[in-house]
């Protein structure tokens, strides 16, 4: 495919560096108009919320997006879009395609022909669902993950998991009240260890992401690696925007100077959970909360 926090302490470099290519933190405006947004007032997906996921796959764009309706009932369930350019989006008539789970937070990874889909569950608790078609979809249960010396981390929420496997190696980044970013590893997809039980991407101390902070995506660019994350600039957490850091180990990341990316929408001050795809020209940089909205990037780029 998934601040500048080095062992605890927060490094900094220039805007300019060259370890933030133009391509991955310059954009153009984003689409007027939401590209995909909440079914209406009496759909179960009236409302669109937190993260959802867009893989370019098979000659489609691929979106699968959390949907509720409080009025109906409390339930946050999965649904699914595709479209052929990724800016026209048509729902499937089978969704939702989790009816009697919640489903939200979403990231989702291909391997050998199998999407494994790292979720968040009721009281922010992530969980696996595995699917062979992209639309039916098995629970396979909460995440088992541990600290460092093998026991189970303490009781409470551990969300917005962003996910990158490599080697073999599954890297599950997490958050715990949006106070920080942890990393635990797995072989297996049973149980994920810590790799530190400290958190490797934390908040502050700069001002834009004191508050709060999530990683949304790990990407893969030029030999590095470069995490979108949203954070908070307030303490009641009423207002969200887009960072990007970087790693060259997936341990320990380099916050970009020029952050926020995007800084908070007036219109939509929780717009957030950013994500990268590649048309295959340039970059494109969606927003998928509180809808579906797009970026180009202002450099093309062949696609890698």
């Amino acid at each position: 495919m998934l601040c500048g926090v080095v062992a605890g302490l927060t490094a900094r470099c220039p805007a300019a560096a060259p370890s933030f290519p133009p391509e991955l933190v310059e954009f153009g405006p984003a689409s007027a108009e939401p590209l995909f947004a909440g079914g209406g007032a009496g759909a179960w997906d009236r409302d669109l919320r937190e993260r959802g996921w867009i893989m370019r796959d098979g000659g489609l764009w691929h979106l699968w997006y959390t949907g509720s309706n409080a009025d109906r009932d409390p339930l946050r369930r999965l649904g699914y879009a595709s479209s052929r350019d990724g800016l026209n989006w048509t729902r499937s008539p089978r969704n939702p395609l989790v009816a009697d789970a919640w489903v939200e937070d979403m990231c989702v990874v291909k391997r050998c022909g199998r999407h494994f889909m790292f979720a968040e569950g009721e009281q922010d608790i992530a969980h696996l669902l595995t699917s062979t078609d992209r639309l039916g979809w098995r629970r396979e249960g909460p995440l088992d993950i541990r600290l460092r010396d093998g026991s189970p981390i303490p009781n409470g929420p551990r969300g917005t998991p962003a996910v990158w496997l490599e080697r073999g190696v599954w890297h599950l980044y997490y958050e715990r009240m949006d106070r920080g970013v942890w990393l635990a590893t797995s072989r297996d997809l049973r149980t994920f260890t810590n790799v530190s039980d400290e958190p490797v991407l934390a908040c502050g101390p700069e001002p834009y992401d004191l508050h709060g902070i999530a990683v949304d995506q790990i990407v893969r660019h030029a030999g590095r690696y470069y995490a979108y994350y949203h954070s908070s600039p307030v303490e009641n957490r009423s207002q969200w925007q887009t960072c990007i850091a970087t790693s060259t180990d997936l341990v320990h990341w380099l916050k970009y100077a020029g952050n926020p990316l995007l800084p908070v929408d007036p219109a939509h001050p929780k717009r957030s959970s950013a994500l990268l795809i590649h048309d295959g020209c340039r970059q494109r940089l969606y927003t998928t909360h509180p809808d579906v909205r797009v970026r180009f990037s202002l450099w093309p780029t062949p696609a890698r």
